[in-house]
């Protein structure tokens, strides 16, 4: 799910627009020129970004537990190809063959394997619907008064912004945005799939590189349902 390193800082020009140009405070006219100019200005910065991100190369480790279980761990090399998508290597050995003894168990697990594959992936495709956020949702909640934001009360410098109801009735994004850098440092989101006692929750955070862009530095993806866990770490990143 490397996507979101490509996305992080389209999250930070669409949302950076409410702290900076719309929730401090601004008349209604000024804070709709505040969101366009602070839109523009930084979407900018995120094609810089991403082009930044482009000359390097990092490991993403991901781990899946199921019930609390590690099931499976992956290590891949990844970079970004020439068409902004990530591409990524193995860095795992093949596992050996299988046993013919063992093919029987390996079947039934192959097969529960491919169920929490599809979970994995409806839940893959809910959370693309919230990254990078729609600048059309965010002014339909801003002007339904489903955005709060106000400082850190733990991190000086810092702004919390919430969004209810973005996408789904009762859902929540919230994010922690560093205001003089103009970097977000983290993103959570409370949502569900088709119902809400189907809970989908997911922590994002983010880290820049030193002298170089912002990224994605651990993802944790839970599926509540079927307490399906998967937790990336995203780290060694070398210029290429």
């Amino acid at each position: 799910m490397n996507y979101r390193n490509q996305m992080s800082c389209a999250l930070v020009a669409a949302l950076l627009a409410f702290v900076i140009g719309v929730a401090l405070g601004s008349p209604v006219a000024a804070q709709n020129q505040g969101l366009m100019d602070g839109v523009a200005e930084l979407m900018q910065e995120t094609v810089q970004n991403k082009q930044a991100l482009a000359q390097f190369t990092w490991v993403e480790q991901v781990t899946i537990s199921l019930k609390g279980e590690e099931r499976k761990q992956e290590h891949f090399q990844v970079r970004l190809g020439q068409d902004g998508k990530p591409q990524k290597t193995s860095l795992d050995p093949p596992p050996p063959p299988p046993q013919e003894e063992r093919r029987l168990k390996r079947h039934i697990v192959e097969k529960k394997k491919e169920e929490y594959k599809e979970y994995a992936d409806q839940i893959k495709a809910l959370i693309q619907q919230y990254v990078p956020p729609e600048q059309n949702l965010l002014e339909q909640a801003h002007h339904e008064g489903n955005i709060m934001i106000g400082p850190d009360p733990n991190a000086p410098g810092e702004y919390r912004l919430v969004i209810s109801n973005y996408l789904k009735q009762g859902d929540n994004v919230t994010l922690v945005i560093d205001k003089a850098q103009k970097k977000l440092r983290n993103m959570s989101i409370a949502t569900y799939l088709d119902d809400p006692s189907d809970a989908v929750k997911v922590d994002v955070t983010f880290s820049s590189i030193p002298g170089g862009p912002n990224h994605v530095s651990g993802e944790t993806i839970n599926g509540v349902s079927k307490q399906l866990t998967i937790a990336i770490q995203n780290g060694n990143y070398q210029h290429l």
